[in-house]
């Protein structure tokens, strides 16, 4: 059984909101490398980062809903409400990064004059707005019991600490 390690949570909602802003610059990043020129040939930059990135994002919120969220249920019932808006964005932002991952492959397929980045682009816009909404909500919502201390039984590893999208690429 995994023990309550205070000092350690204390600091957990901080690591949470770090992790969020870490998302968000990935974000920015990715939005900004569209309108880059794509190679003719080989392995497209925009593609690697794009499917990187909707790994870490994909990641993040799969260790929520099967780490964290599952572990404050059992900790903290009450919050059954707030978790279940949270899982139900997550379902939202899974949805946008199905098109992201579609609009990428068909990107990548696609000559570089014939790819659509303002597809992208658009579907990023919503992505962007969507995650601030759903980051500052959780943050507010989950941390005072985040800070009360929550037993991490591992489930802080996908959620806290992630590769850099980059570092991933083939």
């Amino acid at each position: 059984m995994a023990s309550r390690d205070t000092g350690r949570t204390a600091a957990l909602s901080l690591q949470l909101s770090r992790a969020h802003q870490d998302l968000r610059r990935r974000l920015a990043d990715l939005r900004a490398g569209l309108g880059r020129p794509r190679p003719a040939a080989g392995d497209d930059p925009l593609l690697t980062h794009c499917l990187a990135f909707c790994t870490a994002l994909t990641n993040h919120h799969q260790g929520e809903d099967d780490g964290l969220f599952a572990q404050l249920l059992r900790e903290r019932p009450d919050l059954a409400p707030t978790v279940a808006k949270l899982v139900e964005d997550h379902g939202y932002i899974a949805a946008i990064l199905t098109r992201v991952r579609d609009l990428a492959d068909q990107a990548a397929a696609a000559p570089p004059s014939g790819a659509d980045p303002d597809a992208i682009g658009r579907e990023l816009d919503g992505l962007a707005a969507i995650m601030d909404s759903h980051f500052g909500y959780e943050e507010r919502a989950l941390a005072a019991a985040l800070d009360a201390g929550v037993t991490d039984d591992g489930w802080s590893r996908p959620v806290l600490r992630f590769t850099d999208p980059r570092d991933q690429a083939p």
